[in-house]
């Protein structure tokens, strides 16, 4: 099998995953609480807000994103590659992966929250080669669906480092309700990600597992807005927009 066909298949199996996958860091994240340094880990609330807001920030990305796409575009879909349509404008006119550059962010917080340099740089060199082939299989599919309109694109627009210098205004209107529907589970995981953090390190600190009042606040604002929105899409069509 040749190299660009490897990197796809692989790619495409990573794809399929990518709504698990990367939450396996958190096995070694927590492993690594309980032999850090206990001095270095300590609850401190100016660098835990800072940590937080790096991963809010990453969903504030990734929310920007999806309140401009039409529907069957930048979705969670794991199965197969999805898009009946090519995003170039708005945000997608500044950088190709928008999405994977939230996620990034996302999961930086984290790793951001074990106070380790050498956590930071594996997790980067990680995320790279993770996402480096789900970014090949993707824009192989996109070329062979969109062709020349997908090359001129993406000559002018970068993967994964922004620029504004080719800026184009977003075809649609925000919508608030779309991120809602499609965010609200990311948004929900963030908070748990973060609670989970803070009882290993608790743990492994005191030997006693309770969470830091920051945290519970967190944690049941989280809990109580997935509720509500789950069932807004379960049981309503407050959230539909339509061909969103």
């Amino acid at each position: 099998m040749s190299l660009v066909h490897e990197l796809e298949k692989s790619g495409n199996w990573l794809f399929r995953r990518r709504s698990w996958l990367p939450a396996t860091i958190l096995v070694p994240a927590a492993a690594y609480l309980f032999i850090a340094n206990r001095s270095v880990i300590y609850f401190n609330y100016t660098w835990e807000i800072i940590c937080i807001l790096v991963s809010v920030a990453g969903e504030l990305l990734r929310s920007f994103t999806v309140g401009y796409v039409p529907r069957n575009t930048s979705g969670r879909n794991v199965v197969d590659q999805l898009a009946d349509d090519l995003n170039t404008s708005g945000i997608y006119s500044v950088v190709r992966h928008p999405l994977y550059v939230g996620n990034f962010l996302m999961w930086l917080g984290p790793v951001m929250f074990l106070r380790s340099v050498w956590w930071v740089l594996v997790f980067i060199l990680a995320y790279w080669l993770y996402y480096e082939r789900i970014i090949f299989a993707e824009e192989q599919y996109l070329r062979r669906k969109f062709g020349e309109t997908y090359d001129t694109w993406a000559f002018r627009v970068r993967a994964v480092i922004p620029s504004f210098r080719n800026y184009v205004r977003p075809k649609l209107p925000f919508s608030f309700r779309n991120v809602l529907r499609r965010e609200y589970n990311s948004i929900t995981n963030l908070f748990i990600v973060f609670a989970f953090l803070d009882l290993c390190r608790n743990l492994a600190v005191t030997g006693r597992l309770y969470l830091e009042p920051l945290y519970v606040t967190l944690l049941v604002s989280a809990l109580i807005f997935w509720a509500i929105i789950r069932y807004l899409v379960k049981r309503t069509k407050f959230l539909y927009v339509e061909g969103r």
